[in-house]
């Protein structure tokens, strides 16, 4: 885990841009990056998951659109439709 680092400073302090470039390129230098193979992972992950639900859901659909015909149906007989 990165530790947490006091980056802030007085906001009432203007830099110029020369200044702000150099301390993006400061904080770049102390950021680390996932690897490909990471980032192969977690996208398969990723992708897994959302098929996953997608048919999960779209049984949970399909079940609830059978039994409301069901229900539909039920009343209609009851009402003598």
């Amino acid at each position: 885990m990165s530790e947490a680092v006091d980056t802030v400073k007085d906001s009432k302090k203007k830099t110029g841009a020369g200044e702000f470039v150099r301390e993006v390129r400061e904080e770049l230098n102390r950021t680390s990056f996932p690897s490909s193979e990471d980032v192969r992972n977690t996208t398969i992950i990723v992708i897994i998951a959302v098929i996953f639900f997608a048919i999960y859901l779209f049984l949970i659909d399909q079940g609830w659109t059978y039994v409301l015909q069901g229900l539909t149906w039920l009343v209609n007989q009851i009402a003598g439709i």
